[in-house]
């Protein structure tokens, strides 16, 4: 299982990259393996201010559609757009160009609150 050090994760089964005031979210390598073949991701709140543990959007694999819930609280800047077209790639590269949204992030206290990868390994039985 894949889960890169330099990430944050949630319990939710996404992970976080923090850079400056900005952060770039996706699912888990953990999380996709569990849905399986990704066919849509829907994020039709781009340039709203949103609280975390808000719903941003879904994902929806062949058998199943998971809500994706935000892990900091922020203005959605932007989408991955690729993924309307190859929304599988969040399967083939979870953890790069399968990323889904960027925020601005508007309470850097709630990093704090996010999962390192060892808690997060340890949350999935790993």
């Amino acid at each position: 299982m894949n889960i890169p050090a330099n990430l944050k994760y949630t319990k939710d089964h996404e992970w976080v990259l923090i850079e400056g005031d900005v952060a770039t979210i996706g699912i888990t390598d953990f999380a996709q393996k569990e849905l399986g073949d990704i066919v849509y991701v829907e994020v039709e709140t781009l340039d709203q201010t949103m609280h975390k543990d808000d719903v941003f959007g879904t994902v929806e694999a062949v058998k199943t559609v998971s809500d994706l819930f935000l892990p900091l609280s922020g203005e959605i800047t932007d989408f991955n757009d690729d993924l309307e077209s190859t929304p599988e790639t969040v399967n083939s590269d979870p953890y790069g160009k399968g990323w889904m949204i960027k925020i601005k992030i508007s309470n850097p206290s709630e990093i704090e609150e996010l999962l390192s990868s060892d808690a997060y390994n340890e949350l999935i039985g790993g």
